[in-house]
């Protein structure tokens, strides 16, 4: 199993790199501390794992996932980060990573893993697993006649409280014009011309609990 770490702290992927070589059945096959340098490498290093921070000094680990799965279709990804917010998650799988791992694991926990992905397994620390599950039991429980997604949700909420998009898209570490995306889904989903018929129509549909001010 060669596996290609990508790790902008040093020590750690030190730590790391030094773990996997011990084992009889891992190969190191190549470390970067950015996107672009990771992307570069991985062409020439017939690698079948990239294990991959999220956090990178030159932009989302979540986009090297993307283009290095664009790159080469058959290499698995897992994600080894600090990162376990419902968005970044989602984002990682959605972009091609097939396991995902919460920094912080034991060394073990870590090797298993990487066994488990090479052998066609989705490993996932136990909060990320729940996360995907509950994600999985919203989004089927949600209305039928209006889908709105859990994170259509949170800024509806955020709506109804009285707050801008701003402090809302503070609030939930979104970007401002992710949250300006999602008003938009949302106003379409509830045929909705602005603010106050959609918390008329939310209201009406027990989204909210309170009625528009």
């Amino acid at each position: 199993m060669r596996v290609f770490i990508v790790e902008d702290d040093r020590r750690l992927l030190e730590s790391v790199s030094s773990l996997l070589d011990g084992e009889p059945a891992i190969q190191v096959s190549g470390e970067a501390s950015t996107s672009e340098e990771a992307l570069v490498a991985l062409s020439d290093s017939e690698s079948d794992i990239l294990l991959t921070d999220l956090g990178l000094p030159d932009g989302s680990g979540v986009d090297l996932i993307r283009r290095a799965k664009r790159q080469l279709p058959s290499l698995e990804i897992m994600a080894f980060t600090v990162f376990e917010d419902r968005d970044t998650v989602f984002a990682a799988l959605k972009a091609g990573a097939s396991g995902y791992l919460l920094k912080g694991s034991s060394p073990r926990e870590l090797i298993d893993a990487l066994n488990n992905l090479a052998q066609g397994g989705a490993p996932m620390s136990p909060r990320i697993a729940r996360a995907v599950v509950l994600e999985f039991r919203e989004e089927r429980t949600t209305d039928p006649e209006c889908s709105l997604t859990p994170r259509e949700r949170d800024v509806l909420n955020g709506i109804d409280e009285g707050y801008s998009y701003k402090e809302i898209a503070t609030q939930l570490g979104l970007s401002p014009n992710t949250v300006h995306g999602y008003v938009k889904s949302m106003y379409e989903k509830l045929h909705a011309r602005g603010r106050r018929e959609a918390l008329i129509e939310a209201r009406r549909r027990g989204f909210v609990q309170r009625g528009p001010r």
